[in-house]
């Protein structure tokens, strides 16, 4: 479920109430936690937090025109979806996520390669995805798409 919303603001106000709730709590917890250098946008549909070209003008290897993705947040048509890069790229991140999970949520991990699922919003643990949101500064991510990249 795609959004063509042009603004974040855009995008939140077009959502059911229920899901602008959950969303606009998830966009607070991130943007508390966010390290600084990382920039909120519109990409793919999403809720997006990107490396900016000012910051690594390669952009996306994938499109280069596009800055780097880092995290997103968006609603799905069955869920809400936290889209984290680097517990994709990072198995000690993953394997921290799980087990603070595991400690906070009474719900089996619905997740992907980065996209972990909630299909209960009354179950998201937003301080975990706070806590997760900071825990890779933009130089952390430049310096893992670097060697990746190699």
């Amino acid at each position: 479920m795609q959004s063509k919303a042009k603004t974040v603001e855009e995008y939140i106000d077009s959502l059911p109430e229920d899901r602008k709730e959950a969303i606009s709590e998830l966009r607070k917890v991130v943007l508390a936690n966010l390290p600084k250098g990382f920039t909120e946008e519109m990409g793919y549909g999403m809720i997006g937090y990107v490396v900016p070209h000012s910051l690594f003008p390669n952009g996306y290897h994938c499109d280069p025109a596009k800055p780097l993705p880092f995290m997103n947040i968006a609603s799905q048509k069955n869920f809400i979806a936290v889209y984290h890069m680097g517990v994709y790229c990072n198995k000690k991140l993953l394997d921290w996520f799980t087990d603070e999970y595991a400690k906070v949520s009474k719900t089996k991990l619905d997740m992907g390669k980065s996209c972990i699922r909630f299909k209960k919003i009354d179950q998201i643990p937003y301080q975990l995805i706070g806590e997760l949101a900071s825990k890779i500064t933009v130089k952390q991510w430049i310096d893992i798409i670097q060697k990746f990249s190699k």
